[in-house]
């Protein structure tokens, strides 16, 4: 009896060991992967005109940056999942006094801090598609925001949070890049430019970088166990809309036969509606012309 307790301690002290040298090497290899330092290109800046600094504030609901970092940008605790830890959306006001525009503008097209650390949650491979003028525009509008709310916390990740990180599950935007620029939708023509522009920077954040749809890879938490919301469609499906109906679907998130789209619906009603006319118009014909078939050169 007494050799058969002895065994039975002998077996969960190894069994504690173990686990316990397993979750320090999780640890370790996590933080590996979040310390890593990327390099930072130099961005190139402009002097925003006045009408894009005013229009800033509907182009950061248009690119989701409220949506993230809450009202006024001063803060969000986006990702809270018991068992996985947290992600917080930084409060812009306070953080922007602490940096230059150059890291400011590299956080948001590069996905890197000030010391080159990857950022995790900032769409920032889709914003690397923003014009110089665009990301001047935003900085310069968030330079002159009050600087009120809560201090800035850290991430805090569990065991397994980090352990999504190793799976891929959290990916790290310096290394989404390269995608977002081979997977460009494509560009069909001088008249349908500004229709590609939104659809490049706005709805690829959930169409996909292409449009193709599929998960967003770009996404917190991106596996179907941790975070199981249905894959957007290939946005081919556009064509089924004429302009009547595009357009209340942006407006109002309603789709033909009075259909709620999930997300989709959500987006529209809290983002989306803010497309003007032409905006939406420009969109509508471009994703007619890229839903249309095409000879082969």
């Amino acid at each position: 009896m007494r050799r058969w307790i002895r065994w039975s301690a002998y077996t969960a002290a190894t069994v504690l060991t173990l686990a316990l040298a397993a979750a320090a090497a999780i640890t370790i290899a996590s933080q590996h992967l979040l310390a890593r330092k990327y390099p930072v290109r130099p961005e190139r800046l402009v002097r925003a005109p006045a009408p894009a600094v005013a229009d800033a504030p509907r182009q950061a609901r248009l690119l989701g940056c409220l949506s993230c970092h809450g009202d006024g940008l001063r803060g969000n605790r986006m990702f809270d999942e018991a068992g996985l830890g947290f992600i917080v959306a930084p409060n812009l006001p306070r953080l922007i006094r602490k940096r230059s525009d150059q890291q400011i503008a590299a956080a948001i097209r590069q996905g890197v801090g000030p010391d080159g650390r990857p950022l995790l949650v900032m769409p920032s491979a889709l914003f690397s598609r923003l014009t110089d003028a665009q990301v001047s525009a935003l900085i310069a509008w968030m330079r002159g925001l009050p600087a009120g709310g809560a201090p800035n916390l850290q991430r805090r990740l569990s065991l397994l949070g980090r352990i999504t990180v190793l799976n891929g599950d959290m990916p790290r935007q310096p290394e989404l890049l390269p995608l977002y620029r081979e997977r460009m939708p494509p560009d069909l023509s001088p008249e349908h430019a500004p229709g590609h522009y939104i659809a490049a920077t706005v709805c690829a954040e959930c169409h996909g970088p292409d449009l193709s749809g599929g998960d967003r890879p770009h996404a917190d938490f991106n596996s179907s166990w941790i975070n199981p919301t249905p894959p957007a469609p290939d946005l081919a499906i556009a064509a089924a809309y004429d302009l009547a109906a595009f357009t209340r679907l942006m407006r109002t998130g309603v789709a033909p036969g009075e259909r709620r789209l999930g997300m989709m619906s959500e987006v529209a009603r809290d983002d989306l509606r803010l497309l003007t006319d032409a905006e939406i118009d420009a969109l509508h014909r471009y994703l007619q012309a890229r839903a249309a078939p095409r000879a082969d050169p």
